[in-house]
């Protein structure tokens, strides 16, 4: 059925099959997954290839050994471990090797390759690492990666029992031939019977012969003293630097132009490259000398030299500059131009004074003389609009408003210092006429305003808008202005040529003078507090002074009575001084553990939970935190109508609980010294009078006899405790499993008695 086309009329649909569902492929050995083998097909029927159509003819017959020699006996098998799991990490290594060809060479033919055959015993993997050469210029590391590689063309794979030393292996067309393995290798072998041969040596490469055989060993000659390399190696990057000046003064046109020097160390060049400046009229062209070597002295030159097209040769020179001949106040020719050297870097300085052992002058400063530029003509106001808005239009071409300090009039919105004024009179009738100034504390500006007198024919109201207050005397085009500084009692002020004398000020000025005093004078903050005392405004500020004083003497006077008054030593402390007890005690550090604890016990009552607003409300209960002992009877607490008061239990501070400890210590100490008696001896028991003796049991203790708590009438809102009643509330049934029987055995609780 299965080899017909599926058409209709040739196959059917078997009506018996219900099942179709996926059979689980792993089961669960041990903890460990192991595939089922021979896996069932869908819904749980068995797979064609399992049947015996599919058994090859080579397959050996299949019997039953134990039918011709008989069963067995039976051993406890090992704790089973799946493939997996028993060879996990563990591999064999075989070190081979394989001829490479070489076509188009006539240095060499063929390569011998070192590789790595890794065969992991896990999953009957093979991987072939090579090691890697430095400089081989080839592609090594892993040449086949971790699979299981197949042997023949019919689907066999390589299995560790092919696997030998001695032996030529093909991978995918590639022959290697194993030489050696490792240890592990050859016990894993020899535990399963395969003995492995003996270690073979790998033929040498011919190529790399060659190349050890060319690499003759040479004599090479000592380096100087004065290595170039030696000296690159060390002083490559390090660099003096000087600032120099060049004084071209006595030519024509000539000026002084700042220059940098650099000094290599490397290879005792020098290179001179301008200082720009901007806006100095000459192009940046700093490169004045390229590095070379600058020479210092050097032989006459004969009238007939060609110094049109020929230059110095080093015959020619007897000397080059050093590193020494570069000194702060000194002057070197840059092939016949002289350098000032006026300052140079830090690493120079640190390098003369610790390798050459010379003392760079500090820097001379070279600083000329600013020109100051004319100033600007301030052009007049024109009376047109405010003299900042005016002088702000000439500055730029587009006409901006004046920058205003914002964050001043916010800090300061609606705040004013107010002063009481008069005129500095000229006509009688002005003598009676009172101003107030109110000063803006936001932007600066002042206001004067005139209360109205009745029947005295002069208008009162705004005198003043709000305006900048010019002083006089001052520049009209860079006037200075009215500060609150300015402002004290007495203080004449002029308002566009009228004079007016401050005469009083209200308590804020004072109180914005206290908290900004680094903005005002100390004598203007003293004016004005005079006239607040006078006015009798500064009571209450007088008072708190006053408070405080005396809280202050009544400190002082106390901490100098406790300095004065000498501590006497208790009673007890006496008596503890005379048992000689706590004498190796350092009674400061025990004052000190003593007061700390005390600090702790006080800190430890606080109240510092937070009070709602209307009090605490108690917590109603009927009956609060009873207490039971044995088995209680369920009982019903009525409520209790009133209040009861109920004294609170005192604890001992740290103080007291030391003094009873000590105290009790003394009083065991002089019950022993006055009261100690002899220690009576018994005789010994007789012979045989032991075991009776041993044998005797001790007394058992009697019952505690408690007695209930008197409580009060329906006290329902104290502690109570209950007892249990009953003939067996302290007796516990203990069963014996032996003869099945019930022993009554008391158990620890107290016994009472009812009263």
């Amino acid at each position: 059925m299965a080899g017909l086309p599926k058409l209709p009329g040739y196959n059917f649909t078997d009506p018996t099959i219900t099942r179709y569902h996926l059979p689980h492929a792993f089961d669960f050995c041990n903890g460990y997954k192991i595939p089922r083998h021979p896996g069932p097909g869908i819904g749980g029927q068995p797979l064609d290839i399992d049947s015996v159509g599919y058994i090859d003819k080579l397959d050996p017959v299949r019997f039953d050994p134990s039918l011709t020699y008989g069963r067995t006996r039976s051993v406890a098998l090992p704790q089973f471990l799946p493939h997996f799991a028993l060879y996990d990490q563990k591999c064999l290594t075989f070190k081979a090797f394989f001829k490479q060809s070489v076509s188009e060479s006539p240095m060499e033919h063929y390569r011998v390759r070192q590789v790595n055959i890794i065969y992991f015993l896990e999953d009957d993997t093979i991987t072939v690492m090579e090691p890697s050469v430095e400089n081989s210029g080839l592609l090594q590391g892993r040449l086949i990666r971790r699979h299981k590689i197949p042997k023949t063309e019919q689907g066999d794979l390589w299995h560790w029992k092919d696997l030998d030393v001695g032996k030529d292996i093909c991978f995918y067309g590639v022959v290697f031939h194993t030489v050696d393995c490792d240890t592990y290798t050859r016990e894993y072998m020899a535990s399963q019977g395969l003995i492995m041969g003996d270690t073979e040596q790998i033929p040498p490469d011919p190529y790399t012969q060659k190349r050890i055989f060319e690499q003759r060993s040479h004599i090479s000659k000592t380096p100087t003293a004065d290595d170039k390399l030696r000296r690159f190696l060390e002083y490559d990057g390090k660099i003096l630097k000087f600032k120099a000046l060049w004084d071209d003064r006595d030519s024509e046109y000539g000026e002084i132009r700042p220059y940098e020097i650099l000094y290599f160390l490397a290879d005792d060049t020098v290179s001179v490259k301008e200082v720009h400046d901007r806006n100095d009229g000459r192009d940046p062209f700093p490169q004045l000398l390229r590095k070379t070597k600058l020479p210092k002295v050097w032989t006459d030159r004969p009238a007939t030299f060609a110094s049109i097209y020929l230059e110095r040769s080093d015959a020619e020179v007897t000397e080059y500059y050093q590193p020494k001949d570069f000194l702060v106040g000194d002057t070197v020719f840059v092939l016949g131009r002289r350098m000032f050297l006026y300052d140079c870097d830090d690493f120079t300085r640190n390098y003369f004074r610790k390798v050459l052992c010379i003392e760079q002058k500090p820097s001379i400063s070279i600083e000329k003389k600013k020109k100051t530029s004319p100033q600007r003509p301030m052009p007049p106001h024109d009376g047109l609009g405010s003299l900042e808005d005016s002088l702000q239009n000439t500055i730029t071409f587009m006409p901006k408003p004046p920058r205003k300090d914002v964050l001043r009039q916010v800090l300061n919105t609606n705040k004013y210092l107010r002063y009481e004024m008069k005129l500095d009179v000229v006509h009688p009738e002005d003598t009676i006429r009172r101003f107030l100034l109110n000063y803006s504390l936001a932007d600066g500006t002042c206001s004067i305003y005139e209360p109205p007198i009745r029947n005295s024919g002069i208008i009162g109201g705004k005198y003043l808008r709000s305006n900048y207050l010019k002083k006089p005397g001052c520049d009209p085009l860079d006037p200075d202005y009215y500060t609150a500084a300015d402002f004290y009692i007495g203080a004449i002020i002029t308002v566009f040529q009228q004079r007016f004398i401050i005469t009083g000020a209200d308590l804020y000025v004072y109180r914005y003078m206290q908290t900004n005093s680094e903005k005002f004078p100390c004598e203007i903050i003293e004016n004005i507090r005079n006239y607040m005392f006078n006015q009798g405004l500064l009571n209450e500020d007088i008072d708190d002074r006053v408070e405080e004083d005396m809280e202050r003497e009544k400190k002082e006077r106390r901490d100098a009575i406790g300095k004065e008054i000498k501590e006497e030593p208790t009673d007890m402390e006496k008596c503890m001084a005379e048992v000689n007890i706590g004498a190796d005690v350092d009674s400061e550090y025990e004052k000190r553990i003593k007061q700390r604890i005390l600090a702790e016990y006080e800190a430890s009552i606080q109240h510092k939970q937070d009070v709602p607003p209307h009090g605490i409300q108690p917590v109603e209960k009927t009956c609060r935190y009873p207490i039971h002992v044995g088995d209680v009877k369920s009982t019903e607490c009525s409520a209790l109508e009133g209040n009861y008061e109920l004294a609170p239990k005192h604890i001992d501070t740290p103080a007291e609980i030391r003094e009873k400890y000590y105290s009790d210590v003394l009083r065991r100490h002089e019950a022993i010294c006055t009261e100690g008696k002899p220690i009576e001896c018994s005789e010994p028991p007789k012979i045989g009078e032991e075991q009776s003796i041993c044998d005797k049991k001790p007394e058992q203790t009697k019952p505690i006899m408690v007695h209930p708590l008197q409580l009060p009438e329906d006290a329902c809102k104290v502690k109570t405790v209950k007892f249990a009643e009953g003939p067996d509330r302290c007796v516990r049934d203990r069963y014996d499993l032996c003869d099945l029987n019930t022993e009554k055995t008391q158990c620890d609780c107290t016994d009472y008695k009812k009263c």
